[in-house]
């Protein structure tokens, strides 16, 4: 073996322990698992509201937000990951964050669905680095009963955002000022 064809083989077995290194994402399980969050999600969201389905249908797109964090003591931030849906099949993945100061304490965790209703809305999702819900969108609040407004089934916002699945010592749950961003897990 020549002196060039070991050090080109040095540099390559160097350079797949890099990557190997990078921890990416790619390769790994973490999409996977991120799928299978979504679909108990989904599962659960439909299966306790039925009404989410009708709106699940009349949307172009969904963001499912399975597992939010939150947690603070003057100073607070969230965290959580999911995935993109179109026609149920999953397109891309995101996470979420958002930070708050104020007269705040405690933790919960909670779960949340983006509904795009329009393709635009969807489109400006997509094509954004860091997406942060609008004004212009609507909060979805299913009743005891498990059904959804006729009013938001036949509302023109572009997004409809549901907040389901509370759990904690935080009262309510907000995505206000929460960033969007694609990732990959």
């Amino acid at each position: 073996m020549s002196m060039i064809s070991r050090r080109s083989l040095l540099a390559m077995g160097g350079a797949g322990l890099t990557l190997a290194a990078c921890g990416n994402g790619i390769g790994s399980a973490g999409a996977s698992r991120l799928d299978a969050r979504v679909d108990a999600t989904r599962n659960y969201l439909l299966t306790k509201y039925p009404g989410t389905q009708d709106l699940e249908t009349k949307s172009v797109g969904v963001l499912w937000m399975p597992l939010m964090t939150e947690a603070s003591f003057g100073f607070g931030g969230a965290f959580g990951q999911g995935a993109l849906r179109i026609n149920n099949v999953t397109v891309d993945y995101y996470a979420a964050a958002a930070a708050s100061f104020g007269l705040q304490i405690g933790a919960q965790q909670y779960a949340h669905a983006l509904f795009f209703m329009t393709p635009e809305a969807l489109a400006d999702f997509r094509r954004s680095d860091g997406w942060q819900l609008g004004a212009d969108a609507r909060y979805a609040l299913p009743d005891r009963g498990g059904a959804i407004a006729a009013s938001t089934l036949t509302s023109t916002a572009p997004v409809i955002a549901l907040v389901f699945g509370q759990a904690g010592l935080i009262a309510g749950a907000s995505l206000a000022g929460t960033k969007y961003t694609r990732i990959i897990p």
